[in-house]
């Protein structure tokens, strides 16, 4: 029995008719049509020299076209590689090199470009696809294909993806992810989250990333509902859009910035029975705004790269503030100590380490960084957290993030939760940065909310100081307009490493 991904979705797709995929101005793709397209599309593929196993790069904007390419590229068990749209062109060249793609598609615009790249690095063939998802070589080339098409008989341990990794502590790496993998975290989330054919889902993510790709569109997928695609998250556009939807899957910024709306009310949002929350960490302080605003909870939930989702809040039950919730049915989590890696208890500090059908395969030609990443059988995330008593889950950061300060170890999301409380601050970054006495000093980077024409840094020292030992405490707290931020919303604290290294150098004599 296959276990391609693709043939999975479709053995449970709704009737023919059904919407599958929308746009802003209501013009719908059906599932008949979703199966007929993506078949013209593997077809053509396959026509260009794609093979099972061979890997399809795909830098394109997003549009339903390019949703359907990656359904293609599964029926055909070939592998898709989505590269971020924002990838320079020696980014590009990494990737390029990196996993020897048989494919690229591009957007016209940087086909000559690209084109020249790819044939220097013996990528065998290019096609381009426009922002409307009909521009270009590719969607001209398929309209000549036959509609129908016999998917790729595929094991379960098979690649179906691959997804670099940000990078930000050394070179990319490509997590390979199988259609086991996203097969498993999509039902899990299907079932987890209430999803059902009736779903209409506000989608407002990228398809470059496993938040708007192999979660939003695979969980809807998996239910046989409809995604109404948006190109990107603009606050006009949601308001008037949530009427139609019944769900959206956003990141903290999205929910940020439609507080700072007065359209916000529990009338605008009347018909959405389900606010989800991933890719960066969710403020408690914007969970319980958002609920007071419209009387609706978000649910948060964890998860990476390498392993799709792995928790989730509830959502019969209580979706806890500042945790991301529960274990996934056959998600296996545990907490482990730092230094010894043996397993910890409730409520204890370290590691946090999973096991389960989600968990990737590895990282593309890399077998040794592999091996490093896993620990008796579990993938160690890199997170630092601890599970409470009642099994919910708190992340209090990264490991690369950790501050050693006087021999002391500080978890920056153990401060920042402090900082945040304080009058007037909107949001902070914790960091630690060379010391001349310490090794490193705790800084804390603060955005003050609109409305507050200042802060200072000593009054917000001495209110920290009897909410804090001393060690934690910041030695400065510095003052900025923006935190700055990948794609997904996330804070780039390697950019603030970098951008304050020299804060507590001691000036040289002269």
């Amino acid at each position: 029995m296959t276990q391609n991904l693709y043939s999975a979705f479709h053995s449970g797709f709704p009737a023919p008719e059904h919407p599958c995929l929308t746009d802003p101005e209501g013009a719908e793709i059906s599932y008949g049509q979703v199966h007929a397209r993506s078949a013209q599309l593997a077809q053509l593929l396959r026509e260009r020299g794609v093979q099972a196993g061979d890997r399809v790069a795909v830098q394109v904007e997003k549009s339903a076209e390019v949703i359907l390419l990656y359904l293609a590229v599964l029926r055909l068990g070939g592998v898709y590689l989505p590269l971020n749209t924002a990838y320079t062109q020696a980014e590009v060249e990494y990737f390029l090199e990196d996993s020897s793609p048989r494919l690229l598609v591009c957007d016209p615009a940087r086909a000559e470009i690209l084109g020249a790249l790819a044939r220097r690095l013996g990528v065998a063939a290019l096609e381009t696809l426009g922002a409307d998802g009909r521009s270009g070589t590719l969607s001209a080339a398929a309209d000549a294909q036959p509609r129908t098409f016999s998917d790729a008989v595929c094991a379960a341990s098979d690649l179906a993806a691959i997804l670099y990794t940000s990078g930000t502590t050394g070179r990319s790496k490509g997590a390979m992810l199988t259609h086991g993998n996203l097969l498993s975290n999509a039902r899990a989330l299907r079932d987890a989250w209430h999803f059902e054919a009736r779903d209409r889902l506000l989608h407002a993510l990228p398809v470059f990333h496993i938040h708007g790709l192999f979660v939003a569109i695979n969980v809807t997928l998996a239910a046989g509902a409809t995604a109404l695609l948006l190109p990107k998250f603009e606050p006009d556009q949601i308001f008037r859009q949530l009427p139609k939807a019944t769900v959206l899957m956003g990141v903290p910024t999205f929910y940020v910035r439609l507080l700072q709306d007065s359209r916000l009310s529990p009338e605008s949002t009347a018909s959405i029975r389900l606010f989800v929350s991933g890719s960066a960490p969710l403020l408690a302080e914007t969970h319980r705004a958002w609920q007071a605003r419209t009387g609706q909870a978000i649910l948060e939930r964890y998860g990476m790269t390498e392993t799709g989702i792995n928790t989730s809040n509830p959502y019969d039950g209580e979706r806890r503030a500042g945790t991301v919730g529960l274990p996934l049915p056959d998600v296996e989590l545990r907490v482990v100590d730092l230094e010894t890696r043996a397993a910890l208890g409730r409520a204890a500090l370290g590691m946090i380490e999973v096991r389960g059908p989600n968990v990737f395969a590895g990282y593309w030609r890399n077998p040794e960084k592999t091996a490093s990443e896993f620990h008796d059988g579990y993938f160690i995330t890199g997170d630092i957290g601890l599970i409470d008593a009642r099994g919910y889950v708190h992340i209090l950061g990264r490991g690369k993030d950790l501050i050693i300060s006087g021999g002391y170890n500080v978890y920056p999301k153990e401060i920042e939760d402090e900082i945040d409380a304080l009058v007037g601050v909107a949001e902070s970054a914790v960091i630690g940065l060379p010391h001349p006495d310490l090794g490193e000093g705790v800084t804390a980077i603060v955005v003050a909310q609109p409305q507050v024409a200042q802060l200072g840094e000593a009054s917000m020292l001495e209110g920290l100081r009897s909410r804090l030992a001393r060690y934690k405490c910041p030695k400065r707290i510095l003052f900025v307009a923006d935190l700055p931020r990948n794609t997904m919303g996330k804070v780039q604290k390697n950019v603030l490493r970098s951008t304050y290294q020299g804060l507590y150098a001691v000036p040289s004599e002269r």
